[in-house]
């Protein structure tokens, strides 16, 4: 989802050209653009809330539940707890180190045994790494020495502390997380470990929605963003409940920092509003959510995320964008000399006939048509509505 505090753009996967024609000479300007000046209109997809929108719904007074009814019309209430795999993507190493702490122990996936870990007392970190045959070796290490080995034990392992943080060591620094670290298999034939964070529901919003939303903002805002990101999490890991991961902590999914990144406020919000999700049929719905739609909600892929105006969200309109023609070449060197761009279809919501649905890319040796999507992911825009300044 969008990570709001640093304006970054949704990451999604780009789609190929839909079609290649060789471009008319009649469509070919004189002279090369020297620039391709755009204005756009929104930050991120449009679906569902929008978070500079429930911020100005909440400082007018409406509630989470009002806030909530207006991005997500129909949608019933429920509830969700369990817990959530998360892979922490900064450990890049097949092995799994955290710093030793009391009440540290290791459990082995294998037999479901747990081993407390407070003896040897000169541990100053401890390590699991992939043994033959699916199994995990946990080691220790002291103050000045070594590696040493405490046993092997059947299958992936994982390290907690009875629901205190621990934390974790990883090529980019240490971060500390609640529930346990797992060293898991991304397949049972897998010779390579990712590390997991299996952490309770309630605990992995702590550390979702103050990366996901201003913690200053509003507490309506707040709750409203933290039953979409619930809701968001539940559903994901509904979808994916045997795969050895349910979400990342990156952009992909939702952005997630365990405890360092929690804030009173957005802890707050998370338990006004502890359980609760938005369902269909009694199950989570997917609860997509953006930075801003510019005042026009962009249709998803639910019939519950709509298509319609937003007296309430006026922010990220009007600016201004530019693209060299180099970088259009490069990214399409098919085409030859960059000439012009032309927006084939929109979706007809708002200001210039809405967000670019498909878009012609003219050069000097063809043309190409792409959706708006990939041409928006390929150039960094904030949104796929925009439209050419001439």
């Amino acid at each position: 989802m969008i990570l709001l505090r640093t304006c970054l753009a949704l990451s999604l996967a780009l789609s190929t050209a839909a079609s290649v024609a060789p471009a008319p000479a009649s469509a070919r300007p004189a002279e090369r653009a020297t620039t391709v000046r755009l204005v756009t209109n929104g930050f991120g997809h449009g679906h569902g809330l929008s978070q500079y929108g429930a911020q100005a719904q909440a400082l007018a007074g409406r509630s989470q539940r009002q806030i909530l009814g207006f991005y997500y019309p129909d949608l019933g209430s429920g509830s969700a707890g369990g817990s959530m795999r998360v892979l922490l993507t900064a450990d890049t190493t097949d092995d799994v180190v955290v710093v030793d702490r009391p009440g540290l122990r290791v459990r082995s996936l294998g037999s479901g045994r747990t081993t407390s870990l407070d003896a040897p007392t000169a541990a100053r970190r401890w390590r699991i790494t992939p043994a033959p045959e699916g199994r995990s070796k946990v080691a220790w290490k002291g103050a000045g020495g070594g590696w040493h080995v405490l046993r092997t034990v059947p299958g992936d392992a994982e390290l907690s502390a009875g629901g205190r943080p621990v934390t974790l060591v990883t090529p980019a620094g240490r971060s500390a997380y609640r529930g346990a670290l797992r060293s898991a298999r991304p397949s049972p034939s897998s010779s390579s470990r990712d590390t997991v964070n299996v952490v309770p529901l309630e605990a992995y919003l702590r550390g979702v929605v103050p990366r996901e939303i201003f913690p200053s903002w509003e507490p309506a805002a707040l709750q409203a963003q933290a039953v979409a990101a619930r809701t968001y999490a539940a559903f994901e890991r509904n979808d994916r409940r045997r795969r050895y991961v349910h979400v990342d902590d990156t952009t992909s999914s939702q952005v997630y920092g365990g405890v360092a990144s929690e804030v009173a406020t957005t802890d707050a919000a998370v338990a006004a509003t502890r359980g609760r999700v938005l369902t269909v049929d009694g199950r989570p719905a997917f609860t997509q959510f953006s930075a801003s739609n510019g005042g026009w909600m962009s249709a998803g892929s639910q019939p519950y995320l709509v298509a319609k105006q937003d007296p309430y969200d006026d922010y990220f309109r009007g600016v201004s964008d530019s693209i060299a023609p180099a970088e259009i070449e490069r990214a399409f060197p098919a085409i030859g000399m960059f000439e012009h761009i032309g927006a084939v279809a929109r979706d007809g919501n708002g200001q210039w006939g809405g967000r670019v649905t498909s878009i012609e890319i003219v050069g000097s040796r063809t043309s190409t048509t792409v959706s708006g999507e990939t041409f928006r992911s390929y150039f960094g825009l904030n949104s796929t509505w925009f439209s050419e300044v001439r």
